[in-house]
């Protein structure tokens, strides 16, 4: 078998490179896996070493074997210049934050993003001196009517988390850039191997590793990665909050990647059959899922993103909440419970009124985030068929 630098010779698909990057078994006795390296002190064989600092790991809190592999492997698919790896989605969020804001900054982050994200600004960054604007995430190039001298980076987060707006990604980060304003992407919900927001003009890509790259549900994990421009400025927020992954949770991460494409593919294909067989539900408002050729953001994700995951939104019409009760509690393949990129089906209620200060939520009914798992499409179908016989009935 050739080795690494070989087999990675020549325009690889991305379902060939979660499959070979970051492992290199003959560096390990031909095990096909690398092995979970465990550790803080690393030794340094003389004094030129540890005064040098030049060999590959010093401290285990920089850098092992295990947290290395997956770094090269997600800087690769996403097509960056740097990776650093946190324990979870929120720390890479909160890392990034740090990364590249200081006292006194301005920053902008859309009304769709991550909840926890914007407490970390409202209540930390608040407390640093630094001020957010959140913004209609439909402004596209107009966002530049929002700029200030002292603005320093954009949060995007596309599509829009729960309410799944599309953002234009290449119009936001081409005003941004004449400002010399960063811009960073949540890039969850596509992950790299269907949507490169680097390539679309991002500075940073930021994942909850948690979600489909680990994808059994089984371990926080977070990654961001920056281009050659923004890297350093990463690096330096990695090295002085002391972020890193812990061992196990790494090597699941790793383990997760080489199913991450066939996983996402039965994802996508399933998602789109129940959000197809929701979208007809008489009980059904809408369906809010990109791929929809009905979605507010079709057009956006048809020219931005080579595929979709399994997380969509349905909005219900009016109904009771005993009605709702009777559906949700009902459901025998659909758990209800937070994060979702596993192989398990989920849904839980949710209402972003409170929290939007840019934009309105409107929904006649209660909105149902739900994530489809790798279950038969049928047989989730017929649960939510029942589910609706007993919301109709109560």
């Amino acid at each position: 078998m050739a080795n690494k630098n070989e087999r990675s010779k020549g325009a690889l698909r991305p379902e060939t490179k979660v499959v070979h990057l970051g492992r290199d078994p003959f560096e390990h006795h031909g095990f096909v896996n690398p092995p979970v390296y465990r550790g803080s002190t690393v030794l340094y064989e003389t004094l030129d070493a540890i005064q040098s600092r030049k060999q590959p790991y010093t401290y285990g809190r920089r850098a092992t074997p295990t947290t290395r592999a997956l770094e090269d492997a997600i800087t690769d698919l996403e097509g960056g210049s740097a990776t650093i790896l946190t324990s979870s989605g929120l720390g890479a969020v909160s890392t990034a934050f740090l990364a590249f804001a200081s006292t006194g900054d301005h920053i902008l982050v859309t009304d769709s993003a991550y909840q926890p994200g914007r407490v970390f600004a409202d209540k930390m960054l608040k407390r640093f001196g630094i001020e957010t604007t959140y913004y209609d995430p439909a402004l596209g190039a107009d966002i530049a009517k929002l700029f200030r001298p002292n603005t320093r980076f954009i949060l995007v987060e596309c599509p829009g988390s729960q309410t799944f707006e599309m953002q234009d990604i290449p119009a936001i980060a081409a005003a941004a850039h004449q400002h010399d304003i960063f811009v960073l992407a949540d890039n969850t919900w596509a992950t790299p191997l269907y949507c490169k927001p680097l390539t679309l003009g991002a500075d940073v890509s930021i994942q909850a590793a948690t979600k489909y790259i680990v994808g059994h549900a089984d371990a926080m994990l977070g990654a961001v990665t920056a281009n050659a421009r923004a890297a350093r400025l990463l690096d330096n927020a990695k090295e002085a909050l002391g972020t890193c992954p812990g061992s196990e949770e790494t090597y699941l991460g790793l383990r997760g990647l080489r199913t991450l494409d066939v996983r996402l593919e039965r994802h996508q294909k399933s998602a789109l059959a129940v959000a197809q067989w929701l979208s007809a539900r008489p009980e059904v408002d809408r369906v809010l899922y990109p791929p929809l050729p009905s979605d507010p953001g079709h057009a956006i994700w048809k020219r931005d993103f080579t595929g979709a995951s399994g997380l969509f939104t349905a909005v219900l019409k009016p109904t009771s909440e005993k009605a709702l009760a009777a559906f949700l509690d009902g459901l025998a393949l659909f758990g209800m419970g937070y994060s979702w990129g596993g192989y398990e089906s989920l849904v839980i209620p949710f209402d972003p009124t409170s929290y939007r200060t840019a934009t309105k939520w409107t929904g006649p009914g209660p909105a149902l985030r739900f994530h489809i798992g790798l279950e038969a499409t049928e047989d989730l179908i017929r649960d939510l068929d029942a589910g609706f016989a007993r919301l109709k009935a109560a």
